[in-house]
């Protein structure tokens, strides 16, 4: 678990920073007191007591070599006490002093030596903590928390690492045990048959379940069906797992997704047990979610087709309608004429202007008159052959449930699942039709009407298909057992939670709790903000203003105007920069963040050994750089298997997570980081890139990919990191992702304002950004366009507001605000306290029904937020260009992505989600190391200037931006020696800058 190096420094001070300095090592008038009671203890003794008093709050025990103390915290007792620092040296020869001076300390502070009682109390603790994580480091560190709580002198580290480890062991006995009455002999040979080769299929049951499908066809939907319904033969969807800690759970099946078969095979049942089962029961889940979302996707994509088809057609028609068009233009200019008699119009039209043969051309051409759709439906109709393959088996596997909204489209359902198994071809009378929409009804009466028993078939049965997947998506008929399609309204916290944590909550945010204060502050914000925009736009003359016709005129922001002095000064810095390999620069940026310490074992073993930063590194490059393991292997000397591994065990998001805060936390520390902003402000935007492969999650855009391509949205902060990142379907809406990493934000920026583009706005988010004490600051393309509102009837504010109030065109429907707004509260604070994913409810309120209540209001009250939010941001232009100079940080952070990820032309090869996942952390973690290395280098070569007497104003630093890699080699030999890099520092830990300076 832990190398004889890692066990002395368990003996020995750590290092210690400005907070816990002066949070431990200040000594009261008591403290002083007791140090010092006048009874002729020498200096040495009481700053060596000073010490051990000190240290015993701060670390849970006194090392043995109380001399070896930090010395800038043996500096700050020595001046409270009076006494030289060099005393210590001398202190604690006879190891009876040091003895009785921790005895005494701690008894002063109650602290109490670790009996066994004491460590009873502590392996009870362990046990509960093992059951939720394995990692022994975070098991140790824990126990040591719990020690230093308790007041409980901690124990020799081997003491507690023997603890760690026998509590890990106990919680693998105490794991089986819970789950024991589960292990029939029945059910452990269903388990073990899971790691047989099945000839059936050509694998293992194991490793089939875990392959994950990488189209939305047919024939995948109809794999994911036999899975699910192999699953259920099992009854993986009846386990109740909830025995175990969710940590618990996760853990297990972490471990068995990524051990093979023969792995799983070898190790003894009370072990491998527990991981099948907690597997087939995240499986069951898994599988379900994979059946509905193919399901969507499939249907999706022949809608699709079907609307590509519709309008080839229509655009034929156009063509073909061009001689009937010009007809028509000649009739008009005839029968207008009014110099032409009303009894010379026949004439004229059959006779000399037109004539017949004309006439029965056009008559001969004539197309039927197209339906309200236009014929999409019946466009449609062209795959229905092609959904049969495999709507049937999901109908049948699936059991959907609704509200009353819902009740007959589940009734159409569930009649059209009669028909599949009954294989009846006429659809009973009576059969609902409400759901359907006005603009395919025609196509059902006109079916009815000429009696085709198959064409009323078709179309009830595709308009039932697609109003059960908008009702999927909107979360009006929802899938128990499922995670991403479940109920609603398991997703808010219960009414009775939330009457125990609705004040906190609006303390939190800063909400009133009574609709009528919130609405009263709402429209005074509005008013003000209508203020300002009136006085802009009497002037008349600037940017923003009207026309003669009254419509907003909104002029494009110039340039944004960069000072020369920030731009020589950019070129000048960049010159001092030393020049690095990207394998030397996450090696130095390592050493000063220890980010490659946040790579742990997925299966809790914690052994690391001499090689694995090296590996690593190794890992981190390929996926950033896109090379790819093999060859990655092939240039950096390290075979294939050692990188497959690491990578398999020790990258995946959770891990490179926790790095990528490990960075930027150093980044936030370094002295040029505030200038660049105070890390309120932060943006998203999406970046897309091509993929080679199949995938779900790539998608054809003609305007970006030659053939497919997903997108990475990005979180980045006005401090120039990146913060979070989610690998999303590029023609899916990004706004439903907005506030997923803004709300999952474990690093320390404090985000209180957030800027997107168009794309990233809806009504929704800026309802739920301001319920949430947020604000979104978007820039909004034809934002003259868009509807706002007003709280008062038209004429009244039109007459308060001449220019402002005829731009308000609608009003705001606040009675269904008030009457929900308690349900509003309710869902943000289901979203602050992580009770549900935010980019799962923003997708399902925007594509709710009007039925939906609580949708309305939410809508309602982010109509009302737009308005205000629309009206601020046109009467500052100072605000329009912070906006927009926060978004053009994402963009130049873009460019570095796109630059690092070089290889094989950029494109994305994973084929699943997770593999994607990974690959976008890693390119974020490169980038953001990047980042914090020439950050803290612009600043050494700023420190370098000034020392040398130039003056720099921060004015000047704040336009300079990190986000480039004029100074760093992507490409070229790849050797990871991390001795010989570090070595190559200066005395400072740094690079010499390139220019004579003051530092090195």
């Amino acid at each position: 678990m832990f190398a004889d190096e890692d066990l002395r420094g368990l003996r020995e001070f750590p290092e210690i920073g400005r907070e816990e300095l002066f949070r431990f090592f200040t000594l009261t008038s008591a403290d002083v007191a007791f140090v010092d009671p006048g009874r002729g203890r020498g200096p040495g003794d009481r700053l060596g007591l000073a010490v051990a008093l000190c240290t015993l709050p701060w670390l849970g025990f006194v090392p043995d070599k109380v001399s070896s103390a930090p010395p800038i915290a043996v500096s700050r007792l020595a001046d409270q006490l009076g006494v030289d620092p060099a005393e210590l040296r001398s202190y604690g020869r006879r190891a009876k002093t040091r003895t009785e001076h921790l005895r005494l300390a701690a008894k002063y502070l109650g602290w109490r030596q670790a009996t066994m009682l004491e460590l009873k109390e502590l392996d009870e603790f362990l046990l509960a903590r093992a059951l939720e994580h394995d990692s022994p480091t975070l098991l140790f560190r824990l126990a040591c928390e719990y020690l230093i709580s308790t007041r409980v002198i901690r124990p020799g580290p081997v003491s507690v690492v023997e603890r760690v480890a026998h509590a890990r062991a106990e919680a693998q006995r105490e794991t089986f045990d819970r789950l024991a009455h589960e292990f029939s002999a029945p059910r452990r040979a269903e388990l073990d048959a899971l790691l047989d080769n099945d000839p059936a299929i050509g694998m293992t049951r194991l490793r089939w379940l875990s392959t994950g499908p990488v189209e939305a066809s047919a024939a995948a939907v109809k794999a994911e069906v036999a899975k699910l319904e192999f699953l259920r033969s099992l009854g993986a969807h009846e386990l109740d797992l909830s025995v175990l800690p969710a940590e618990r759970r996760r853990f297990l099946a972490t471990v068995g997704r990524r051990l093979t078969a023969q792995a799983l095979q070898r190790r003894d049942a009370q072990r491998r047990y527990p991981i099948l089962l907690t597997l087939l029961a995240q499986s069951a889940s898994d599988v379900l979610d994979e059946v509905v979302q193919l399901f969507d996707q499939a249907v999706s994509a022949r809608e699709s087709k079907a609307g590509r088809r519709m309008r080839d057609a229509l655009a034929e028609r156009g063509r073909a309608g061009e001689g009937r068009q010009a007809l028509l233009d000649d009739l008009l200019a005839i029968i207008t004429d009014p110099a032409v008699p009303d009894e010379q119009l026949g004439g004229l039209i059959r006779g000399e202007r037109i004539g017949w043969p004309r006439l029965r051309s056009a008559l001969a051409q004539a197309s039927p008159r197209l339906p309200r759709d236009h014929g999409h439906l019946a466009a449609l109709d062209g795959s229905y052959g092609y959904l049969r393959q495999f709507t049937p088996p999901v109908i049948a596997a699936v059991h959907f449930a609704g509200g009353t909204a819902a009740s007959e489209l589940l009734q159409a359902v569930e009649i059209l699942r009669e028909l599949n198994v009954s294989g009846a071809r006429r659809v009973p009378a009576g059969a609902p039709q409400g759901f359907v929409p006005a603009r395919w009804r025609g196509y059902l009466e006109a079916a009815a009407t000429s009696g085709s028993v198959s064409d009323y078939r078709h179309y009830w049965e595709l308009c039932t298909l697609l109003a059960l997947r908008d009702a999927l998506r909107s979360g009006d008929v929802f899938v128990p057992g499922s995670r991403r399609y479940g109920d609603p309204a398991a997703y808010l916290l219960t009414p009775d939670a939330w009457r125990l944590q609705r004040a906190g909550f609006c303390r939190l945010v800063g909400k009133p709790v009574q609709a009528a204060r919130a609405l009263a502050a709402a429209e005074q914000e509005l008013e003000e903000a209508l203020g300002e925009l009136e006085e802009v736009l009497a002037a008349g003359d600037g940017p923003v203003r009207l026309d003669e016709a009254g419509d907003l005129v909104i002029s494009p922001l110039t340039a944004e105007d960069v000072p020369a002095e920030a731009i020589a000064l950019k070129a000048e810095l960049t010159e001092m920069l030393p020049f690095a390999p990207i394998v030397s620069l996450l090696i130095e940026v390592d050493q000063r963040t220890g980010y490659l310490d946040c790579f742990t074992h997925a299966g809790g073993k914690q052994g690391r050994s001499a090689e694995l930063k090296r590996n690593l590194i190794a890992v981190l490059i390929s996926h950033a750089t896109n090379l790819g393991l093999t060859r990655m292997a092939e240039v950096c000397g390290i075979s294939y298997d050692v990188l497959a591994w690491t990578s398999e065990w020790y990258v995946r998001e959770e891990t490179l997570r926790a790095a990528n805060l490990a960075i930027i936390g150093y980044h936030q520390r370094l002295p040029l980081t505030p200038i660049f902003g105070a890390g309120t402000l932060s943006s998203s935007d999406g970046q897309r890139f091509p993929t080679r492969g199949k995938s779900v999650t790539a998608r054809a855009l003609s305007r970006y990919f030659a053939h497919e391509g997903l997108s990475t949205y990005t979180h980045v902060s006005d401090q120039h990191t990146t913060y979070g990142t989610k690998i999303i379907v590029a023609t899916k809406r990004e706004a439903h992702y907005v506030l997923d990493e803004i709300l999952g934000n474990a690093s320390d920026i404090p985000v209180t304002e957030h800027a997107t583009d168009t794309h990233g706005v809806t009504l929704v988010n800026f309802a739920l950004f301001d319920l949430l004490g947020l604000q979104l600051s978007p820039r909004i393309r034809d934002l003259g366009t868009i509807t706002l509102y007003r709280t008062r009837p038209r004429a009244q504010v039109a007459a308060d507001y001449p220019h402002a109030g005829p731009l308000l065109t609608r009003r705001l429907n606040t009675e269904v605000i008030a009457e929900h707004y308690d349900d509003l509260l309710r869902l943000a604070g289901s979203l602050k306290f992580g009770h549900a994913t935010a980019s799962l409810l923003v997708g399902k309120l925007s594509a709710s029904s009007r039925q939906n209540a609580l949708a309305a209001a939410l809508k309602e009250y982010g109509a009302l937020r737009r308005s205000i939010y629309a009206a601020r941001y046109l009467a500052d232009p100072a605000y329009r260009r912070k906006i927009s100079r926060q978004l053009n940080k994402g963009e130049s952070l873009h460019a570095l992505k796109r630059g690092l990820l070089y290889a094989h032309e950029g494109a994305v090869r994973g084929r699943h989600l997770e593999q994607q996942t990974e690959q976008a952390w890693c390119l974020t973690l490169v980038t953001n190391a990047v980042i914090a290395w020439t950050t803290e280098y612009y600043g050494l070569a700023v420190e370098s200037m000034r020392a040398s007497g130039r003056r720099i104003d921060e004015e000047a630093l704040a336009h300079i931006s990190p986000a480039h890699s004029e100074n760093i080699n992507f490409f070229g030999s790849i050797a990871v020696d991390i001795e010989g890099e570090l070595a190559q520092l200066g005395p400072t830990g740094y690079r010499p800058l390139r220019v004579r300076d003051t530092l090195f």
